[in-house]
């Protein structure tokens, strides 16, 4: 019994006391027993050791598989991700002109239900301007098929010769045991779930921009809330300067394919070119790549001229030259003045960057990226050095 303290000394000092709890029994007359059974609480001994090695390694494992399956969650839905932020990109692009009409007291709802109805009109007027050249040239492509397949297996004319030098005259005539029936099959089914991807991909940034420009006000709030307060004011101000040179951008980008778009159209016009509307919205809609986008145009403009004449083609090609001229050096500098301060040498370098990155996607954002960038950097980055 002398002892006993010794021993509780000691097994509280390591932290493993053990404590009798009485049990209270209802005995005769309510009376309670205490009766001492042997029930042991063991107190919290000593933390865990966080610096142990075997703890770090398994800590700094499971953090590098986290950020692996992190990656590979993102890279597996890239393209959703484009999509998106290609949709978010064109609501901020045409949300001056959905201010302009909250600005004369339209409400917000109704505002971008005008700007997509403008939007919608434009490309209905596309495609029903190349409906009719598609059309007429599958009812050609129709009436030139059987003369063809006469020239394929006599070995005559233009079509047979070349393939009869390409050594293709019985596999293309059906003589070969190979079926064309089935590679044509194979490959409708090919460029029919392309136009299938491509149509809902359009669909989906139609409905995703349409969300974005009505819940854009929401949205900045919320990022900007994200912020401390205490540089809340000035993220507020940086963003709207970096969201207003993004759509300052694109509506400038909007203009000068108007301009070409229109050029085109009565450059057809007067030459004798068909299909002028087509071709001129055609122009326009490449003009928005920058620096590659009116180039890639004129040359498909000038291969349709050759149905008229070589002078014809030629001169469309040299038109297309002083345009690009024009465009580049008078036109574009004058209009984008206003909206991004991007030097030559920064444009070229975003374009090159973000074709490869995101192809025409990246091509087409990545100036007014660059110079939001760049007024981050002016901003921010610059001041700071300046002080230090």
């Amino acid at each position: 019994m002398a002892d006993r303290p010794a021993r509780q000394r000691e097994r509280t000092a390591t932290g493993l006391e053990d404590r009798t709890i009485p049990t209270e029994l209802p005995g005769r007359g309510g009376a309670t027993e205490d009766r001492a059974r042997p029930r042991t609480v063991r107190r919290l001994g000593q933390p865990f050791d966080r610096q142990n090695p075997f703890m770090v390694g398994f800590v700094a494992t499971v953090g590098v598989l986290l950020a692996l399956a992190l990656a590979a969650a993102v890279y597996s839905i890239r393209g959703t991700l484009v999509l998106v932020f290609l949709a978010l990109f064109i609501a901020v692009g045409l949300e001056p002109a959905v201010s302009f009409f909250t600005r004369h007291r339209v409400r917000r709802s109704f505002a971008v239900l005008i700007v997509v109805f403008l939007a919608t009109a434009v490309v209905a007027v596309f495609v029903y301007s190349a409906i009719s050249p598609i059309q007429h040239e599958i009812n050609e492509l129709t009436k030139q098929v059987p003369k063809w397949r006469a020239e394929i297996a006599s070995g005559k004319g233009t079509i047979g010769q070349i393939a009869r030098q390409l050594h293709l005259s019985d596999y293309l005539g059906g003589k070969s045991t190979g079926s064309l029936a089935d590679d044509l099959a194979t490959g409708a089914l090919g460029a029919g779930k392309i136009v299938l991807s491509a149509v809902s991909d359009f669909l989906i940034v139609v409905v995703l921009t349409i969300y974005f420009l009505a819940a854009l006000p929401a949205i900045k709030g919320f990022v900007s809330h994200l912020v401390p307060e205490s540089r809340r004011r000035r993220f507020v101000v940086l963003s709207d300067e970096v969201l207003a040179g993004v759509g300052g951008y694109l509506l400038g980008n909007l203009f000068t394919s108007l301009i070409a778009g229109l050029g085109t159209f009565f450059w057809a016009t007067v030459f004798g070119i068909p299909y002028p509307i087509l071709l001129g919205l055609l122009v326009a809609f490449f003009d928005l790549i920058p620096v590659v986008g009116s180039t890639i145009a004129g040359v498909i403009v000038s291969l349709v001229a050759l149905v008229v004449s070589l002078p014809v083609a030629a001169s469309t090609a040299a038109f297309y030259v002083a345009y690009r001229f024009v465009e580049d050096y008078l036109l574009v500098p004058r209009v984008m003045r206003h909206a991004v301060n991007v030097s030559p040498v920064l444009t070229v370098l975003a374009v090159v960057v973000g074709g490869a990155l995101l192809g025409i996607i990246g091509a087409l954002v990545a100036i007014p990226i660059a110079a939001g960038i760049k007024l981050v950097v002016e901003q921010t980055v610059f001041p700071r050095l300046d002080n230090s």
